[in-house]
């Protein structure tokens, strides 16, 4: 009994104890602000970000659990060089720079709205801490500090990586490029965003948006389904391949530069409108290989003849051409959050993603053809693999539609 006792006892001073040996809770949402301006032979880089976010760092308090500003000054350098310093790398002409030198730190309330630009700032950081006795709760102050870091040039090309993923949950980071013109470019980075180049050359743009638009048309299920159902009458037919795929991108191509450069409606219901008529323009492709093969080739009693095929080609591309333009738009979509890294080059930017689209269908063509024409030449019928295809992927497309109509009605 008292060994029962014993270890009670132990457990309930354990659990008592629990609390302070992990000390607070890692929050689940950060916001972080960080400001880079380059300045003759130094990098100036000031950040703020929450000191709830600052895991294992003893921070002074008095009374209820207000901050000790007097006595903070050690802790405040501890968590800026620990949780900051350690995980914020900057790159000069993709080489990164030495460790980030801490020049000030200190803590502000958070009304304090000094960060809203370079000047401020850096003055605010620089400038007297908060009065002594200040009533400020520790778990709600902020942490401000600057960095320093010699360079080459102001006028190099710079890139950070900010690796503060670990500060909560979710982190997201505002990131304010000060050019040594005046200039100021900004992103919004999530988590741990790799290297970003904060002033990229017109080809890192290139090359950078080329690689995502192949990446989205091969991750883009309904945009894939509408390419095979635009195919499918067409797949021994290379030329007539060719001219439906190119009325396709004429469309996508004339709305997605449009909507990158800021011509399309910022509405809230306009992508569910979009997406909405993404899934019934496959609906309708659907519907219309299934109609004319079962027409055509019951009519024929064999195949599809060369006759109605032609006859469906001329009127395939103006639709093509005219869906390409919804599917523009949708395109445009997935540009939204990285625009912000296409620096001047926006037009190169949008023209190399169209290019990176182009490239991703013309690989998927190149596999999808012959795979089609060998389930069809050894599994099953032409009009018969052609309407059951076009059959499920039509149903498939019918149930995105209704949910996305849904979706749609919650705007009006």
């Amino acid at each position: 009994m008292k060994r029962f006792v014993a270890v009670a006892w132990l457990g309930a001073v354990a659990i008592t104890a629990l609390p302070t040996a992990l000390g607070h809770e890692i929050p689940a949402d950060v916001a972080v602000r960080i400001i880079v301006k380059p300045e003759g032979d130094r990098l100036r880089l000031l950040v703020r970000a929450p000191l709830e976010s600052m895991q294992d760092v003893e921070f002074p308090t008095f009374g209820p659990g207000y901050l000790d500003v007097a006595r903070a000054d050690r802790s405040l350098r501890h968590a800026a060089l620990v949780w900051l310093a350690n995980d914020i790398e900057m790159y000069e002409d993709g080489r990164r720079l030495p460790h980030l030198e801490l020049v000030a730190v200190q803590a502000s309330i958070p009304s304090d709205r000094s960060f809203a630009a370079f000047d401020t700032a850096l003055a605010h950081t620089l400038g007297p801490p908060l009065p002594q006795g200040t009533q400020l709760v520790w778990s709600q102050a902020l942490i401000d500090a600057l960095f320093e870091a010699p360079i080459e040039s102001d006028r190099s090309r710079f890139a950070i990586r900010p690796r503060l993923e670990r500060l909560g949950l979710r982190v997201v980071s505002t990131v304010r490029f000060v050019t040594p013109d005046g200039n100021e470019r900004v992103f919004r980075l999530d988590g741990d965003p790799g290297k970003v180049g904060l002033d990229p050359r017109w080809h890192q743009a290139l090359l950078r948006f080329a690689a995502q638009g192949f990446r989205h048309i091969l991750d883009g299920i309904d945009h894939l389904l509408f390419l095979l159902c635009l195919v499918v009458p067409f797949r021994r037919d290379w030329r007539a391949l060719v001219w439906i795929v190119t009325a396709f991108t004429a469309g996508h191509s004339a709305t997605l530069i449009a909507a990158g450069l800021g011509a399309a409606p910022q509405a809230l219901w306009f992508p569910p409108l979009i997406e909405t008529l993404i899934a019934a323009s496959i609906v309708y492709m659907a519907l219309e290989n299934v109609v004319f093969v079962w027409r055509t080739a019951g009519a024929s009693g064999g195949g599809v003849p060369a006759s109605a095929v032609d006859r469906l080609l001329r009127a395939r591309w103006a639709v093509a051409a005219a869906f390409g333009l919804v599917h523009g738009f949708g395109f445009s979509f997935a540009l939204r959050e990285t625009m912000q890294f296409a620096g001047d080059h926006a037009l190169t930017s949008l023209l190399s993603f169209n290019v990176g689209v182009e490239l991703g269908q013309l690989a998927v063509l190149l596999a999808l053809v012959p795979l089609l024409n060998l389930t069809f030449r050894c599994a099953v019928p032409d009009t018969v693999g052609a309407i059951i295809l076009s059959a499920i992927v039509g149903h498939t497309a019918w149930h995105w539609m209704a949910e996305r109509f849904a979706a749609l009605r919650a705007f009006w």
